[in-house]
């Protein structure tokens, strides 16, 4: 009986230490991207799109400077924002390959079709068309999809309260699948829509606006979306660096950028596909957790009017935050008292310390286990539904940012992201709701009712402008986005003399 029990904690304390392991290769060296001006929750008038493009042409010329407000649904953290320009320079310190020299050493993805669908876009009609659907679409919701949202937040609770309850037995798939579920949807699914304003208008109680929600204390963290990531920091990072400014250079989760260093590397291909593969099961960690959160203090010191240090745009690691990396910006002792702390203390200390009080140390190691377990399917699960909605060789990248609202922009949205399968709640809980990415970058503040409801509508739009409207297997999409990460594909180049000759650096009326 020892000796077993020895066994079992000897297990757990591997396990752990072979993700640590995982992290640490994670951390390495990235190159740094010149990231043209942000924009942050864009106007709807044309007044506010040509202040947008005034300052993306001040930025071109090597100005700094602007302020972006105004736009839909703005929560505290977007009110406000500052956006100045910055070009980092690598510290010296560091051995960072140009990235000249990375796509030299790649092979271009060759294309056997040919763009001629652009030639024949009226960019105007297609953004009427698609307006007039997400206007539509946004008047029809109402208390139906406040029933659904409850509906699904059930479930997911059950699945937490299922796993809780048998977290003290033998690590076992019910258990983790559970535990991992309930963390998977509460992210993806609830606190993902829910802080895009998906239900803020529908909601009386107040209960799921995007400015309340998950944010402002830890309590509220803890209640309503409890994970590695700090909301306030995703909030940021995800609604306002990602959502407008989609395949560009500003975009943070930009994967053939972001997997630079691996892509250019002179790994075998072996070794690349190896390190990929372990950064899934840690991600959340390992990069997004701290990437975040440095995001938002960058933000926090534009906004001050702060001086950003030469590293203020290369990523941030687990490590890297522990070792003080980057300790202007994020301190370590602030990084783990307030973003991983909490998560870590609650659910792999907490949570075994209570199974232990009834029965001793083989339930503490039966729920570590299991919650160690459940955090790594989570990893992959989350992976795998979040990463190839943008990545894969039939998906556009882009040079240069177009503005808020404009044809080009909604253009965009569309030819740089990928549904997945769709149907019924069934298929869309398994896929986090993340299978209609198209139809949410379409619409970022609709519900996921109604993304349910705009899926055929959003084809026959596409297909009426003869848009590409891709639509694949998850399992493929993932296959394709591994390709790019290890440097055997690429993303597809946006013509950037088409957006010229369209004007799209005009702002269109309303």
């Amino acid at each position: 009986m020892y000796s077993r029990s020895n066994s079992k904690r000897c297990n757990c304390v591997y396990l752990f230490l072979g993700i640590l392991s995982l992290a640490d290769a994670y951390a390495q060296p990235q190159p740094l991207a010149r990231r043209p001006l942000a924009q942050f929750r864009p106007g709807a008038s044309a007044r506010h799109a040509q202040h947008v493009r005034k300052l993306q042409l001040s930025a071109s010329k090597g100005k700094i400077g602007g302020n972006m407000g105004g736009g839909l649904k703005k929560s505290g953290v977007e009110r406000n924002m500052q956006a100045k320009v910055a070009m980092p320079i690598p510290p010296k310190s560091l051995d960072i390959p140009r990235e000249s020299e990375i796509e030299s050493k790649l092979t271009p993805t060759p294309y056997k079709d040919d763009e001629e669908w652009l030639n024949k876009l009226d960019l105007n009609a297609f953004r009427s068309d698609m307006r007039a659907l997400g206007k539509r679409l946004e008047a029809g919701q109402g208390q139906a999809d406040i029933d659904h949202l409850n509906n699904l937040i059930n479930i997911s609770n059950a699945f937490g309260l299922l796993g809780i309850l048998t977290v003290w037995t033998p690590a076992n798939p019910i258990t983790v699948m559970a535990l991992s579920l309930w963390v998977f949807s509460r992210w993806t699914m609830i606190a993902h829509h829910t802080m895009h304003g998906g239900y803020t208008k529908e909601d009386p109680t107040g209960r799921f606006n995007r400015g309340k929600f998950a944010i402002g204390s830890l309590n509220r963290r803890m209640f309503d979306w409890f994970d590695w990531m700090l909301p306030e920091a995703w909030n940021l990072e995800h609604n306002n660096l990602h959502h407008y400014n989609l395949g560009e250079e500003a975009d943070p989760d930009l994967v053939e950028r972001n997997l630079a260093h691996v892509r250019g590397s002179d790994w075998p291909m072996a070794m690349r596909y190896l390190y990929v593969f372990g950064t899934i099961a840690v991600w959340k960690w390992a990069y997004y957790a701290p990437n975040t959160y440095k995001e938002l203090k960058v933000e926090q010191m534009r906004k001050e009017g702060k001086k950003l240090p030469e590293y203020a745009q290369q990523p941030l690691t687990f490590l890297g935050a522990l070792n003080g990396d980057m300790n202007d910006i994020v301190h370590p002792a602030e990084f783990i008292a307030k973003v991983v702390g909490p998560y870590l203390l609650s659910r792999f200390v907490a949570i075994p310390a209570i199974a232990s009080a009834f029965g001793g140390a083989d339930f503490f190691y039966h729920a570590l286990a299991n919650m160690i377990l459940a955090d790594i399917l989570t990893n992959i699960h989350a992976f795998i539904m979040i990463v190839p909605n943008h990545s894969g060789k039939d998906l556009y990248k882009f040079k240069t940012s177009t503005p808020p609202n404009s044809g080009e922009f909604y253009l965009r949205q569309v030819i740089s992201s990928a549904d997945f399968d769709v149907g019924n709640d069934m298929i869309d809980f398994t896929h986090g709701w993340l299978n209609y990415q198209i139809e949410h970058h379409l619409w970022p503040n609709l519900s996921m009712l109604s993304y349910q409801k705009s899926h055929q509508e959003t084809r026959k739009i596409c297909e009426k402008h003869g848009v590409p409207f891709i639509k694949e297997n998850v399992l493929l999409r993932t296959w394709k986005t591994i390709q790019v990460m290890v440097g055997a594909e690429s993303m597809r180049e946006f013509p950037q003399e088409w957006s010229h000759s369209k004007g799209t650096v005009k702002s269109p009326t309303e």
